[in-house]
């Protein structure tokens, strides 16, 4: 580089060049005869003209040369530029290109990030893999100030190289970029169920739905993940289309289910090989090791029936005149419909059962966990239902004012056992100075909401179960609500948590009021105990746990006609990992739907 900014420039056109000499570019005013630079002196004569003599011995250029020279520009490079504003966070030390991508861990990574930030004090901890500069937040307000408070900024996604991209999660709202389309499905949302009030209009569905999960699980209490399973998505499900489930397996269920787990393991830290080393999605699907492809293939078609087959199903019962008021009928009715406005209102239906079910499902497996492990609490809870509703009638949403120490149970759930631990990821768009530490564009910013909901300074003894610590008492204020950071922040907050919220208190007072909850025993009557373990994945669910349910043995179960009359006890085992098997037939789908018309226009 010369004082005036330019650079000499030269190009060796070919390693073997008898005849024709290395073309350079000569800044004005210096000569390239006086010139040394890089060893290479401009040739007053001919060069040989042998066709065998290289034209790299001609010239005394070495790649010693060039790695020197190299060096030195990096070199003046770091030392003319401006220093940072701030120095980056603390972290692991990385490798050189690698980075930190031996250090990131394979599995319980919010337990991993938790520990670094022990071990580096600090609340931020920055690394690096393969040049993507990734931030991971673990505490509470530091979250909230910037994630939150700096919206702006941090509300757009990373782009999952498979799942965006490949998969085509990208139109689902959970990984929309930021942007136009974005804000139209989120108030879309908004005004479906954006509020407390709004999600008012759904306490019949949910309290029905509840009620039959209860009966659900005194015919068959062995086959208790798909009971909640199916509990959820029938809620949402009716919303979102009208659409009414079946009492056996539901195949849009059942379809759900499978996308939701494909989604889960995809956006996982380290989810796919592709998102770590992206040249591998040109390798040929031929090539032996790239199966992968065919994968990511089911994937796409998974996703696709998911959104089409629904929708779909409302279009033709529009078309028959006998839709029932949905979500989806109701933004295609009445109006010149775009293709455009369309594909929003078919994603964003997507959205809602896609992502809605989740949080309530495993909400409600912590739950029956939670109770096997402490029942000294479940009978405080059940005593609170006892003395408040009596035994002649089931709780009710309109009761949840009144039995205070259940609605601390169920802030405790999501409390010791967030729904996702480190949720979904964010992706900042500018540089951002916070608490000093430069946090660079195109950070991606993981929240450790597991760490913030299990931070003592937060939360008094934070692995110990104890719901009275939501409950105000004398000289001692409650504790934070974990609804604050266990369900997304800022302009990526869940937009169905006030309707997940509903459903979960529905169960979970019902099921309290119907049942005890115990541990299982062996063919010996000797008690099994239970392990609390949590599967990996953006959502969290509870790995296989083995209880008891016990229903009218206990008078319980008698408490209203439409559950049981007759006493059933029976073992059941929780397996959330077990996918229902499916098959990949869209029209099988279609064919279910018609046959589903005539139960949809009954009603609930």
């Amino acid at each position: 580089m010369f004082p005036n900014g330019s650079f000499l420039i030269v190009i060796l056109k070919d390693m073997y060049l008898p005849n024709r000499y290395a073309s350079t570019s000569e800044p004005e005013g210096t000569s390239l005869r006086n010139l040394h630079l890089l060893n290479f002196r401009y040739p007053s004569h001919p060069l040989p003209t042998s066709s065998s003599t290289p034209f790299i011995m001609t010239i005394s250029f070495t790649l010693l040369d060039a790695l020197l020279v190299v060096g030195g520009l990096w070199l003046a490079k770091r030392l003319l530029a401006k220093k940072s504003v701030a120095p980056l966070p603390p972290g692991p030390r990385g490798l050189p290109l690698v980075g930190n991508v031996f250090d990131m861990p394979k599995t319980k990574a919010h337990l991993t990030f938790a520990k670094w930030s022990e071990e580096y004090n600090s609340d931020i901890i920055y690394v690096k893999v393969l040049g993507q500069p990734i931030v991971i937040l673990n505490d509470a307000k530091m979250t909230m100030e910037m994630l939150d408070k700096k919206s702006s900024l941090y509300s757009d996604r990373p782009i999952f190289r498979v799942a965006s991209e490949m998969v085509g999660w990208k139109d689902v709202l959970v990984l929309t970029p930021y942007g136009t389309r974005f804000r139209e499905s989120r108030r879309h949302l908004h005004r479906l169920m954006g509020t407390k009030a709004s999600c008012e209009n759904f306490t019949d569905l949910i309290e029905t739905e509840a009620r039959k999960s209860l009966r659900r699980l005194l015919a068959n209490p062995d086959d208790f993940r798909q009971n909640i399973r199916k509990t959820a998505g029938a809620v949402i499900l009716m919303i979102a289309y009208g659409y009414k489930t079946r009492d056996d397996e539901d195949p849009l269920i059942s379809l759900v289910d499978v996308a939701t787990n494909q989604f889960s393991h995809l956006t996982e830290a380290g989810g796919h090989i592709i998102d770590v080393f992206p040249a591998l999605r040109y390798v040929p699907s031929w090539m032996p090791g790239a199966s992968f492809h065919k994968t990511i293939a089911n994937c796409k078609s998974t996703l696709e029936e998911m959104a089409n087959v629904p929708h779909n199903f409302v279009k033709r019962q529009m078309a028959e005149g006998t839709a029932v008021p949905s979500f989806t009928s109701n933004n295609l009715e009445g109006k010149i419909v775009t293709p455009e406005h369309e594909d929003v209102v078919k994603w964003t239906a997507a959205s809602l059962y896609s992502g809605g079910a989740d949080s309530t499902v495993s909400a409600l497996s912590t739950f029956f966990l939670a109770m096997t492990l402490y029942p000294e609490i479940q009978k405080k809870a059940q005593v609170e239902i006892d003395s408040v509703i009596g035994s002649e009638r089931l709780p009710t949403l309109a009761d949840r004012p009144y039995l205070p120490y259940v609605d601390a149970v169920i802030s405790e759930v999501l409390r010791w056992a967030p729904v996702g631990p480190l949720g979904v990821a964010h992706r900042l768009q500018e540089d951002d100075v916070h608490n000093g530490y430069l946090i660079p564009k195109g950070s991606i910013v993981i929240p450790n909401a597991w760490k913030m909901l299990h931070d003592p300074k937060t939360y008094k003894n934070p692995e110990r179960f104890d719901p009275e610590r939501f409950m105000a008492s004398e000289g001692r204020p409650a504790e934070e609500d974990p609804r604050e950071y266990g369900f997304g922040f800022g302009r990526r907050v869940c937009p169905g948590l006030a309707l997940a919220d509903m459903s979960i208190f529905s169960n979970v007072a019902a099921t309290l009021a119907a049942f005890d909850i115990t541990k299982a025993v062996d063919g010996n009557g000797s008690t099994i105990e239970v392990v609390p373990d949590f599967t990996d994945g953006t959502i969290s669910l509870r790995n296989p746990a083995i209880l008891r349910l016990s229903g009218a043995a206990s008078s319980r179960a008698q408490r209203t006609p439409s559950i049981s009359s007759s006493p059933t006890e029976s073992t059941m085992i929780l397996d959330p990992r077990a996918l229902y098997s499916y098959d990949h037939d869209l029209h099988r789908y279609f064919s279910v739907s018609r046959i589903c018309k005539s139960t949809i226009q009954q009603g609930l």
